[in-house]
């Protein structure tokens, strides 16, 4: 229903940034929030919480495939990843800020830059 409202450039980029803030939880939150479990249980829970990432991402994939090339939703979901990724990491993780998360965002630029043009 939301596709058929909104364009499928942005349903598709505002699903895969949903599904990144669960895949970047699966991933990573158990290193704050299960520190003191076995890593079987931190696995498992993480696998629960990626089925929700991959029931937002495999649709938001299938649609964007409709307007965007592989390649170009490669790295829309790498530029995602780092946009969702730095802030998880300094406010959850309470990882300090670095100039080489700038520097890592401006060669994805360079990256998008490339896969858009022409």
């Amino acid at each position: 229903m939301i596709a058929k409202i909104f364009s499928p450039y942005v349903v598709t980029v505002l699903m895969l940034a949903l599904s990144n803030c669960f895949m970047t939880y699966a991933w990573y939150g158990h290193l704050k929030n299960m520190n003191n479990k076995a890593w079987y249980v931190a696995a498992l829970v993480s696998w629960g919480i990626a089925l929700c990432e991959y029931m937002i991402m495999v649709p938001a994939n299938r649609l964007g495939a409709t307007v965007y090339t592989l390649p170009q939703l490669k790295i829309i979901q790498e530029v995602i990843t780092l946009t969702i990724f730095i802030p998880f990491a300094m406010i959850f993780m309470g990882q300090p800020f670095k100039w080489d998360f700038v520097w890592a965002g401006l060669c994805l630029l360079g990256a998008v830059y490339f896969m858009f043009r022409g």
